[in-house]
């Protein structure tokens, strides 16, 4: 007995409870989920009851999107039971479902919407008039996930069937001051938001209407548009139009009463653009009005803009050059080049030749002792550009004087800056090339008053060397001033970077040698080289080094004192990204011994060989050696004077006749 009247008093107590969250009593005894449809706010506690049919078996009762942890069941009787749940959250789009289930019976349930939510908590009323014949307010909604009603006092009428967090009325829009206040309200309550403004003070302009290009020029257009509000055309305006083209953007003003058109001017010609219009009172401004709807209008051509000119001197041909005109500098089709040179001597006597509009070049073969003025003139269906003229001296700038630096890269181009130039009467030219091989130049022109540049071109490649040359622009021929040379980024070379690897040994030292390596093949500044050699009979042997460093001219490094065996010598490179570039040969030395036994042997041979090609050219010659060395001795011619003596011959005397005398 005791229990029941437990029982009885938890289920008062419980419905007492849902009472006064709910603000009204629900005894009803049919089966069902009670109470019905009410509305709660997020963080109250409520008690459900779930009344069961006779014979009926209760099995669960839940709130879809809660936990286990935020409820609690509990029995009143056989036929009623209680959930008490905590709802800190929300209903979702429609409400929050609370359910009962029946044991052993799937398809009956009873069931429940519980709406949870806030008050009204809308802030921020901001009022404005629009056509000066109706009064348009806005606030910022804060989500109470309830049904709710809103009125705005001021002129008595609800806000029905209108976008959220906006109300319009129609009103009579006098000078001067008044209150507004809107009254938002829903089942938990209600808050009310007040404005006091002027509306002829706070008007929010409309977007033009019909906006055309109506007259449109190379370099100007005139547009003009309607007004759908008919007091707009009394009051003092001011529009902005933003003129796009090409990806950029730039925004004009214009004023006056009743403002309908505008002369936009500086456009350039051939050239498509797009305009908005949006406008708002000039003498007090609230809110810029809304944009116009988007026109595009087409300007007309017009002759291109001068070239710009410059030159470049390769295996004796001046190499007159000009940049492309883009689509903006062109203002059309460019048909084709008119390029004139003449000998600055003999401006009357002018050399003409056309140049198809593809090229941006031509190659002149000039007398390198005379001075020359050349000019270049584009042409397109409207008419021919002003002509660019450029001077080349009468020789090729002598690049032996100016002392070549190295420059590094940065930021995938190079940084560069000068000691100005008091010649430099017209700027300055900077231009680039790779230093080896053919290639087209680039250059960039600088103003008078600055000595620095940077440069940058997709054309720009890593672990390419470049020569940059700097030249002051004067009345006459430019001037080099300065020449660099460096990479954009330093890459590591190839191995096999030493060609012909050459090595002398001199007693116990190897000297290992090659050819300069081109500039082509490096892709960094060599700061010097490093000769490493290896013992291969020698498992212990770490290696030695040798190195050049700081000598990046060096064509030769030298082993020293290297003990009879095989080693393996590698070259490499040093440079600003590391060693790179190895290059490795294997040399097995020779004994002293050896050397000498080599040295009296080639001696023996030599001695040998000139020995028996003395002996072959005697031989062979013998004949006219001894006619020359020993020759022959000629007979006595007394023959015929002891056979017959004649006149002068001497005759014997007598012994017995000198003997008497």
């Amino acid at each position: 007995m005791i229990t029941w009247l437990l029982l009885i008093s938890l289920f008062y107590k419980s419905v007492q409870d849902g009472n006064r969250q709910n603000n009204g009593n629900d005894t009803s005894t049919t089966a069902g989920i009670y109470p019905r449809d009410r509305v709660f706010k997020v963080g109250s506690r409520a008690t459900f009851r779930c009344v069961l049919s006779a014979g009926q078996i209760f099995d669960k009762m839940f709130l879809t999107g809660y936990n286990d942890s935020d409820m609690k069941t509990e029995m009143i009787s056989n036929q009623t039971y209680a959930l008490t749940v905590h709802l800190n959250k929300p209903s979702g789009s429609s409400c929050t479902d609370v359910k009962c289930h029946i044991q052993h019976i799937t398809t009956t349930e009873y069931g429940t919407c519980a709406h949870v939510g806030y008050p009204p908590r809308d802030v921020d009323l901001k009022c404005e008039t629009r056509d000066l014949e109706s009064i348009e307010c806005r606030w910022t909604v804060r989500e109470t996930h309830l049904k709710r009603k809103n009125k705005l006092s001021s002129c008595g009428r609800s806000c029905v069937d209108q976008p959220k967090g906006r109300c319009s009325q129609k009103v009579q829009v006098d000078v001067g001051e008044r209150n507004w206040t809107l009254t938002a309200q829903n089942d938990l309550g209600k808050v009310e938001l007040s404005d006091r403004a002027d509306l002829t003070k706070r008007v929010h302009m409309f977007a033009p209407e019909g906006v055309t290009a109506s007259t449109v020029n190379a370099r100007n257009v005139s547009l003009k548009w309607d007004w759908t509000v008919q007091q707009y055309n009394n009051i003092n305006i001011t529009c902005q139009i933003n003129v796009s083209h090409d990806g950029t953007n730039t925004m004009s003003k214009y004023l006056g009463v009743g403002l309908n058109f505008a002369v936009l001017t500086e456009l350039d010609p051939n050239w498509l653009y797009n305009v908005t219009v949006r406008c708002a009172t000039t003498q007090h401004f609230w809110n810029w009005g809304d944009w116009s709807k988007s026109v595009n209008f087409h300007t007309r051509g017009d002759v291109p803009d001068a070239l710009d000119v410059w030159m470049q001197w390769k295996d004796g041909q001046t190499i007159i050059t000009w940049k492309m005109p883009r689509a903006n500098q062109s203002h059309g089709d460019i048909t084709h080049y008119v390029v004139t040179w003449a000998n600055t001597t003999e401006t009357e006597q002018q050399n003409r030749k056309e140049v198809a509009h593809n090229k941006h070049h031509l190659s002149l073969s000039l007398d390198t002792t005379e001075e020359y003025t050349v000019t270049v003139t584009a042409i397109n269906k409207i008419g021919r550009s002003s002509p660019s003229t450029i001077t080349v001296p009468r020789f090729s700038p002598d690049t032996s004087r100016v002392k070549t630096s190295l420059i590094a890269g940065s930021s995938g181009g190079f940084s560069l800056s000068w000691s100005a130039s008091p010649v430099a009467s017209c700027g300055y030219i900077v231009d680039w090339c790779p230093t080896s091989g053919h290639c087209s130049v680039e250059w960039l022109k600088v103003p008078p008053n600055e000595t620095n540049a940077s440069v940058f071109s997709k054309n720009l490649k890593d672990g390419v060397r470049y020569s940059l040359s700097i030249y002051a622009c004067t009345q006459g021929a430019p001037v080099l001033l300065e020449r660099r040379e460096g990479y954009v980024r330093q890459e590591r070379m190839q191995n096999s970077l030493f060609h012909s690897l050459k090595w002398k040994q001199q007693e116990s030292n190897v000297e290992v040698s090659w050819i300069p390596i081109p500039k082509t093949n490096r892709t960094a500044f060599i700061q010097g080289y490093i000769l490493y050699w290896l013992d291969n009979n020698d498992n212990n042997n770490n290696g030695s080094v040798s190195t050049g460093l700081g000598n990046p001219e060096a064509t030769s490094l030298t082993a020293k004192n290297l003990k009879i065996s095989s080693y393996t010598f590698t070259v490499k490179a040093q440079t600003a990204v590391g060693e790179c570039g190895d290059t490795f040969f294997t040399l097995t030395l020779d004994s002293l011994t050896d050397d000498l036994m080599k040295t009296l042997l080639i001696s023996l041979v030599t001695v040998f060989s000139l020995l028996s090609l003395i002996t072959v050219i005697c031989y062979r010659h013998w004949a006219c050696i001894k006619q020359t060395v020993y020759p022959p001795i000629p007979k006595p011619l007394l023959t015929e004077w002891l056979t017959s003596p004649g006149e002068h011959s001497c005759h014997p005397l007598p012994v017995e006749s000198v003997l008497l005398q």
